[in-house]
């Protein structure tokens, strides 16, 4: 082996061994009933005292009953704390309760192949207690643990592609052989699968993928990559999951391999989940994904740049990514609520709220250094300082945690460190997470990201409303009012008002006069919902004198007579 080999070689082991412990530290939960002293002392009896159980009373097999026991924490200490400690006592009665007590068996089970505890409850089968119950969910664990899969690592097939654990140990098998005989070793196999579980499903017979194959043989065989990671499973899937990354943002299978491999050295020692995170980062600029997995692949470089922690100012950033004056006083007039600092964390949707989003992804497509190399500039000082004497005064009320971290909302889906942000602000309502459930709500309608931000700016109140009504009053408009969603642009009030006892009762009252032959004039939807309802029965009195006697009884949410003059509508 040459020497620079060599050190890449160790290199790449320190750093998958350093991945390794972290992805496996876990959170000790709480033991509330045995002093801290005794804990792991007692979780090693209690987890002894298990495997024997498992073991010996259920029939099972010594390594599937050791790998349960070792790693289903929760649901253990869930009975350690069911006794009375005590030192010389506690290992009796914990096998004294397991004797007289039957576990069930699928709670640990399910927490050992790795599914979080709190979502075990989601999977456990409701009229099965014991193993001995189910034909072959224990079996293909075993079957796939002796391959080489690391049993707490299997809920992640049991997730995705719940189909494995119904086959039989024989056709397990079979699949497993015909991958390794598609040119892998047990490890490369295992990586694979665990990144992509469909291929040991019913659904993907194995073989199948040949492109996907080709992507691993250049990516794991012809860059040396199997040799740097020889025997290291976490390292194969650490590998295998970063194919994942570009297949999921919708790369050509068959291309990654060789787009990868052209940068190996920096794709090794990139985490997966930095990878992942990066990823999710640029397609937060509203762009295809395929062709922000193209530009990852191309320019992996930008793995390594801070995209979270500097501040950038939005005036100095489209400054020094090539606007021209007249082009920034344009921004500046129609989007005020953007500019000032934020964090580079948020650049994206900075970008998006001042609809430059495809304009600025070509450049920092073409010149990936651009954003390693922008410093903060050219952000008004003025604006700063209001903005600062703004933050003294939230700091200065009874709630400032909660205000700020509606201010942080903000932020986050692009309006800038100015006063106008301040004042918008003052009128919103509800925790952040609620604010921000109203904005994807109304996201999710199909309107524009940057149009929304400027009816938030203008008119903030439609975000204190719940999600489920913002999107009953926006299929209303579209569907039975067949207006479009620009609409919204020139009245966003209109998501302010009532759809029960307001927009609705209205518009068909005007439907209504219309069929009738009573009115042609054609309202515009902001007069026939905004004006108040002693203007709205003026108006209805001026079109028909029995008007809003109609009005009243069969529109109006008052359902009140009124007593009206004039002679009724035939």
């Amino acid at each position: 082996m040459s020497l620079p080999k060599c050190i890449y070689t160790l290199r790449l082991s320190h750093h998958f061994s350093t991945a390794t412990k972290t992805a496996s530290a876990v959170r000790f939960p709480k033991l509330s009933n045995v002093p801290t002293r005794y804990k792991s002392e007692t979780i090693k009896q209690a987890q002894q005292a298990l495997t024997d159980y498992l073991h010996a009373t259920r029939s099972l097999s010594f390594p599937s009953a050791e790998h349960i026991s070792k790693n289903c924490l929760f649901s253990l200490t869930n009975l350690i704390k069911k006794i009375e400690f005590s030192v010389p006592k506690f290992s009796n009665r914990f096998k004294r309760l397991l004797r007289y007590h039957p576990i069930n068996e699928f709670e640990f089970f399910f927490e050992s192949i790795g599914i979080d505890y709190n979502q075990v409850c989601d999977f456990l089968p409701p009229t099965k207690y014991f193993f001995s119950e189910d034909g072959t969910l224990l079996n293909v664990a075993t079957e796939l643990s002796r391959f080489g899969f690391p049993w707490n690592m299997l809920g992640k097939l049991y997730e995705e592609e719940i189909s494995i654990f119904s086959e039989s140990s024989e056709v397990l098998k079979a699949r497993l052989s015909r991958l390794k005989e598609c040119g892998f070793s047990n490890h490369s196999v295992v990586g694979m699968c665990l990144a992509f579980p469909y291929l040991l499903a019913v659904e993907g017979e194995p073989g199948g993928d040949m492109a996907l194959f080709d992507d691993f043989k250049r990516v794991l065989v012809e860059f040396d990559m199997e040799y740097c990671v020889e025997g290291n499973v976490d390292a194969w899937y650490d590998v295998c999951k970063k194919v994942r990354v570009f297949c999921d943002l919708g790369c050509e299978k068959g291309k990654i391999g060789e787009l990868m491999g052209r940068k190996k050295d920096v794709f090794l020692t990139c985490p997966a989940e930095v990878l992942c995170q990066k990823s999710k980062y640029f397609c937060r600029f509203g762009v295809r994904k395929e062709d922000v997995g193209l530009f990852l692949l191309q320019s992996p470089e930008v793995l390594n740049f801070d995209l979270e922690t500097p501040n950038i100012s939005a005036l100095g950033l489209l400054e020094f990514f090539g606007l021209n004056v007249k082009e920034i006083e344009a921004v500046i007039e129609k989007y005020p609520h953007v500019m000032g600092k934020n964090k580079m964390a948020n650049l994206p949707h900075v970008i998006r709220a001042l609809d430059l989003h495809e304009w600025f992804f070509v450049k920092i497509k073409n010149e990936p250094q651009l954003l390693e190399n922008y410093v903060i500039s050219d952000f008004d000082e003025d604006i700063a300082r209001e903005f600062g004497e703004g933050l003294e005064r939230i700091q200065s009320t009874t709630t400032p945690i909660h205000t700020m971290r509606k201010l942080d909302f903000m932020h986050s889906i692009g309006f800038g460190e100015n006063p106008l942000t301040l004042k918008v602000l003052a009128h919103l309502h509800g925790r952040s997470g609620e604010l921000q459930k109203r904005f994807d709500s109304l996201f999710s309608t199909g309107i524009d990201f940057s149009s929304l931000c400027l009816m938030i700016s203008t008119t903030p109140k439609i975000l204190n409303q719940n999600p489920e009504s913002l999107e009953e009053k926006v299929n209303f408009l579209c569907e039975e009012m067949k207006s479009s969603l620009e609409y919204l642009n020139i009245f966003p009030a209109f998501l302010c008002f009532n759809l029960e006892n307001r927009i609705k009762p209205r518009y068909r009252f005007y439907v209504w006069l219309k069929e009738k032959g009573l009115h042609s004039e054609s309202y515009s939807i902001a007069t026939m919902i905004a004006t108040s309802e002693k203007q709205f029965v003026a108006r209805a009195f001026g079109i028909h004198p029995a008007a809003p006697k109609h009005w009243f009884e069969r529109f109006s949410y008052r359902r009140s007579f009124k007593t009206c003059a004039g002679t009724s509508i035939t």
